[in-house]
């Protein structure tokens, strides 16, 4: 058994070099290392004596809190496979995921209650065990998972060499993609996937045993669970755990807790900075704060290193989780940049006929080595579309500088060509996006029977603005080249966002 490379082995071994410490202080109640490898012990005991095997899959739907982290890391140590589940999806969706995957058990926080209660759980096949954690009743067949566990208390898994992972290829967890085109994609990662990622974290967050992690992202997300809380459990330091989003109960704790590392997407980001300077409370233990989750424009850069938030940026998606980093220094240097990649990965953008791109050159950042997914759960269509030749494909866009810096240019799907010229919607977005009256704006490619293809601006106007086609049109001029201006111009009061704020366009129309 590689026990190096599971994250389960990480908690017992600092459960036995600093046992007393904190591991986890959520609600503002503190559980040590200890404390947190006795919790992965019991719950590991009670999926045993309900017959969760090696591959088998255990869902999890939850809020922030310390019951996901007892199966996820219950399951890391039997061989099963984790599966963490947006808990602000449909029934629908729900049941999709379900079907999907197959699990032996869901485990659910009585919060999606109304969600499950919608779906027929007995009706599936192969048949599902289901858990609640929480108040919420579904009569008798249904287990109580906190009441269920705390039986086994005290007691460890007997593991055997068949049962606990035995080659760190092994799938660890598979993480459903957001989902901004089509159906979610399951990206089944691999415990040596997990374990690089924390290497690269641990080198972007300048990590410390010492440190304390303040995670209020969802941990069905990469961001919450595998470039935070993963790397924290690697290093033997302190997460503070927010159930939820609260911009003033971040800035209470940072102080509280003294907290050092942090990260948000820009939509976080530019909540915070609407906070009072009133409710605001010291920020000043913060080393880190790090952005996500889509490009961070110049404005809020400077809005936030103004405020005390001067971050560093990443970039990266399910199926890699980190791929480029960028100090704090990178974006005054190199304006616009995303960074360049990191440590621990093989990253480069190749141009159409699969060569790699010269400097400034655009082509799809394409990586491989030990951060990229197994394949796509039970889809190797989408699999063989994605990994090619050893290369994992991002579908995303960019140009290299001559120093290694990548700048983004859009997704792959998102390009359309107008008249024979490609045109790339994250650039008109950008110029867009300066002008003061407006809040936020999606172009996307519509048919043309002249052009075959021109843009069309969906537009959100920023507060108390006043805006026309025509105010758009002149904002494109002198700006852009005429062909990449839109020919139609949509106003909304939203848009609708994946749990990152990424912006589904396909549900614009």
């Amino acid at each position: 058994m590689i026990k190096s490379m599971n994250i389960a082995w990480w908690v017992q071994r600092w459960a036995e070099l600093t046992p007393e410490k904190p591991a986890i202080i959520f609600e503002d109640r503190a559980v040590s290392y200890a404390e947190l490898c006795r919790r992965a012990d019991r719950t590991s005991c009670w999926l045993q004596s309900i017959g969760i095997e090696k591959g088998d899959r255990v869902a999890v739907m939850m809020n922030n809190c310390l019951e996901f982290f007892d199966l996820f890391l219950a399951c890391s140590r039997l061989g099963a496979i984790f599966v963490p589940i947006n808990f602000r999806i449909t029934p629908v969706e729900l049941d999709y995921f379900i079907k999907n995957c197959r699990p032996r058990l869901f485990a659910h926080g009585e919060e999606m209650a109304e969600v499950v209660k919608a779906l027929e759980l007995s009706s599936y096949l192969p048949p599902l065990m289901v858990a609640v954690a929480g108040n919420a009743q579904f009569g008798s067949r249904v287990f109580d998972l906190i009441r269920e566990t705390a039986r086994f208390d005290g007691q460890k898994a007997f593991l055997t060499r068949s049962l606990g992972p035995a080659d760190p290829e092994e799938p660890q967890v598979i993480m459903y993609t957001s989902g901004t085109t089509g159906r979610p994609k399951g990206a089944v990662l691999s415990h040596r996937k997990t374990f690089f990622n924390c290497l690269n974290a641990d080198i972007f967050f300048k990590l410390h045993p010492s440190d304390i992690m303040l995670i209020f992202l969802p941990l069905f997300h990469s961001g919450g669970l595998f470039i935070q809380a993963a790397p924290i459990f690697y290093k033997g330091a302190t997460i503070v755990l927010h159930r939820k989003f609260d911009p003033v109960k971040i800035y209470r704790d940072i102080e509280t807790y003294r907290v050092t590392k942090f990260l948000g997407v820009p939509t976080v980001y530019r909540e915070l900075l609407k906070v009072a300077p009133e409710k605001r409370s010291d920020i000043s233990s913060l080393r880190v704060c790090a952005g996500g989750g889509e490009k961070l424009t110049e404005d809020l850069i400077k809005n936030c290193r103004e405020a005390g938030l001067a971050f560093r940026q990443i970039m990266g998606q399910t199926e890699t989780s980190i791929l480029l980093w960028a100090s704090e220094e990178d974006p005054l240097k190199k304006p616009g940049t995303v960074g360049r990649p990191v440590f621990h990965a093989e990253v480069s953008i190749l141009d159409e006929r699969g060569k790699t791109a010269k400097p400034g050159e655009i082509g799809e950042i394409v990586v491989r080595g030990s951060i990229m997914m197994k394949e796509y759960w039970q889809d190797p269509v989408k699999t063989e579309e994605t990994i090619k030749n050893g290369y994992l494909h991002t579908g995303d866009l960019a140009r290299m500088d001559e120093d290694g810096f990548f700048y983004l240019v859009g997704r792959a799907g998102d390009m359309y060509i107008s008249g024979g010229e490609n045109v790339y919607p994250a650039e008109v977005e950008k110029i867009l996006k300066l002008h003061p009256d407006i809040e936020d704006v999606a172009v996307v490619g519509m048919p043309d029977e002249t052009w075959g293809e021109t843009g069309h601006a969906f537009v959100i106007p920023a507060f108390g603005a006043t805006l026309t086609r025509e105010d758009v049109m002149a904002i494109c001029q002198g700006k852009l080249a005429k062909y990449k201006w839109p020919k139609k111009v949509t106003f909304k009061t939203e848009f609708p966002r994946t749990s990152l704020g990424k912006v589904r366009k396909a549900e614009l129309f």
